[in-house]
């Protein structure tokens, strides 16, 4: 499955962008088509990264995809985080994908990998556009809802 790639530099240190990309609470009001992310997991408090979920209930509205998923996450400190669908869902049939967070002049560059699975058949140009456009978007809704926040 490839991955589809895009960066940006957020005007903050990697812990502040990576406390954002942990509020799952939060996500519907800043990541556009979420309409709802509840914590089905915690992580653990004896974990490194402190009790960052471990697994999240999403339903996404984001036209043609409508579903609801969960995701496995991995947590790497304030570096990265990583997730994986944790079962097929109606619509998508995998979901993988990792913020890498890196401490530059003028903040933090977010380097977001993804790569999409669905049921129904889609071109390969056609998919990794709309990879694209839901990276482009996340990262935007990232950098806004950080330096907002800071």
């Amino acid at each position: 499955m490839a991955r589809t790639t895009s960066d940006i530099v957020i005007d903050a240190a990697p812990s502040d962008v990576m406390a954002v990309i942990a509020d799952f609470d939060a996500y519907p009001s800043w990541a556009t088509g979420v309409r709802s992310a509840e914590v089905v997991e915690p992580g653990a408090a004896s974990d490194s990264v402190g009790d960052r979920a471990d697994r999240v209930r999403f339903t996404l509205d984001a036209a043609p995809i409508r579903d609801t998923y969960e995701l496995l996450y991995t947590w790497d400190g304030d570096r990265s985080v990583s997730w994986s669908l944790a079962e097929k869902a109606t619509v998508l049939t995998a979901l993988d994908g990792t913020y890498a967070l890196a401490e530059v002049a003028g903040g933090t560059r977010v380097t977001y990998q993804l790569a999409v699975d669905v049921a129904v058949p889609l071109l390969g140009t056609l998919k990794r556009k709309a990879e694209k456009v839901i990276i482009d978007a996340a990262l935007s809704g990232l950098k806004q809802r950080v330096e907002t926040l800071g």
